[in-house]
Parts: C-alpha cells; sequence; structure tokens
C-alpha cells in the first residue's frame, strides 16, 4: 500500500528530517556544534521554517538537541558564516532567503499582503489627529483632513509604519477599536465606494525620532518607503499612504506578463 503524507511532499520531507534528529552522535569526531548545524542546515534547505523564516530560539535548540547554549551560539555562528541565516538582536533568527514581498502591481492593502504569505500579521492603532491638508490634497479632501498611523508587525515584531492621509468623514471612525481592518475596507465601509487603483512611488529615508522607536530601530537606519496615493473609480484621490518599511526582510516587487 501506498503511504502519504499530510502536506504532500514537504510533509514527506519534514517527517524525513525529523527521523534525522532524534539525537547526535555524542561519540562522533564531528563536534557537537557542527552536527547540529547541519540539522538545521537540512531544515531550512526544506523549507521547514517557512513561511516567517523564524528559527526556535536558542534556549529551545539546546532543550532539543541537549547541548548547552554555548554550543547552539556556535553552530548558529557557523550558519551566519555561511549566509543561511540573519541574526536580529531582541528579534530572533531568520533564514537569510526568507523576504516578506509585497507586489507592486496588484491592488492589495499592506497587511492583506503580509496575511496572504502566511505570516502571523497583526496591526496596532498608533494614532489619528486631524491636521491641514497638504496642498495637493486640498481641493479633494478641504483644508483639514484625518491623519491616521498604523504600525504593522510580523510575529508581534514592527515591520513598518503606515501614514495615511484620509478625508475628515473617517474621524467618527472607531480607529482603536478596528485597528484590524485594513485602511481600504474601512474606507470602502464608510464611504461605499471601492478603492480601484493607486500610483506608487518607492524611494528610502532615514528613521528619526519617534519612528525610529516606533520600527525598533537606531536612529538614522535606512528605511524603504513607498508612497502610495489611491483613487476610486471616478479617478478621486481615495487616500494618500506612506509606509516606512525595515528593509532586511522586505521586498517590493513588481511583475510584468507579456504574450509570446
Amino acid at each position: 500500500m501506498k503511504r502519504t503524507w499530510p502536506g504532500g511532499i514537504k510533509g514527506a520531507v519534514s517527517e524525513w528530517i525529523r527521523g534525522r534528529l532524534v539525537g547526535l552522535v555524542r561519540e562522533n569526531a564531528t563536534a557537537m556544534y557542527r552536527q547540529i548545524a547541519l540539522r538545521l542546515r537540512d531544515e531550512i534547505a526544506a523549507g521547514f521554517y517557512e513561511p516567517s523564516g523564524r528559527l526556535p530560539g536558542e534556549a529551545e535548540i539546546g532543550r532539543r538537541f541537549a547541548v548547552s547554549r554555548v554550543t547552539v551560539r556556535m553552530a548558529l555562528d557557523l550558519l551566519e558564516t555561511e549566509g543561511l541565516i540573519l541574526r536580529h538582536k531582541g528579534k530572533g533568527t531568520f533564514t537569510a532567503d526568507k523576504r516578506m514581498r509585497h507586489p507592486l502591481d496588484t491592488m492589495r492593502s499592506f497587511h492583506e499582503s503580509l496575511k496572504l504569505q502566511g505570516l502571523d500579521a497583526t496591526m496596532r492603532h498608533v494614532r489619528t489627529d486631524m491636521i491641514a491638508t497638504p496642498r495637493l490634497l486640498q481641493d479633494q479632501f478641504g483644508p483639514l483632513c484625518l491623519m491616521a498611523e498604523r504600525l504593522h508587525m510580523v510575529d508581534n515584531s514592527p515591520v513598518a509604519l503606515g501614514r495615511s492621509i484620509l478625508p475628515p468623514a473617517l474621524a467618527s471612525y472607531d480607529w482603536a477599536g478596528g485597528q484590524s481592518t485594513p485602511i481600504y475596507s474601512i474606507l470602502e465601509t464608510v464611504t461605499g465606494k471601492p478603492v480601484c487603483g493607486a500610483d506608487i512611488e518607492v524611494k528610502a529615508t532615514a528613521a528619526e525620532g519617534n519612528m525610529a522607536s516606533l520600527l525598533e530601530v537606531r536612529p538614522g537606519t535606512p528605511l524603504l518607503v513607498m508612497d502610495r496615493r489611491s483613487y476610486i473609480a471616478d479617478q478621486s484621490i481615495a487616500v494618500q499612504s506612506t509606509f516606512y518599511v525595515r528593509p532586511e526582510r522586505y521586498s517590493f516587487v513588481l511583475s510584468h506578463r507579456w504574450g509570446g
């Protein structure tokens, strides 16, 4: 009888890896840390830590193999030297080739893009304020508009700060209560008009002040910036948003397709 595994081929690979990881050969001449590095390397190659790309913490790896944290760190040092992992202080250890991706050619909210990659993505309301409308939006929104800031997180770690300029009618929305709802959904709920298109510009800046604090980076750290002006069907501006993104594991992607 042919055997099947939950999860198809990936499930079979994961089961094979788990079979190899029952224990280390402690009498083996190969140093313990090298054996651990080999096992972790196998798991990374099989996509065992997708979709987030995050490896277990040092303490968890140590318990799994019944070794000291010093031995675990030596194994991780080896994988880092090989370019297989990235270690971020206070954030954890990640596979080097795993990057969150945001497609620029698809009408999709920043939050939705993260969720569709299978990530543990959440949003946190930071603040909303009525401010003087930027000059280029005054004809659309009038002299005052709403500015809303939200922090986008993956695995409870900040990845981006979103700052949106919105029509003043959205000031009555319960932003704290609806902090898990994407901006596009809020706009459609309040105005009854879905977003139909957007102009997008990607550039770079340096993190400063409160932005650096919220993103948990040092002042002056380079950030990716996505400026997005979104429109409803009659080409009126629905929202002007800017996302300040930690770049170490995030990519903006544009796909072109044409006939043969």
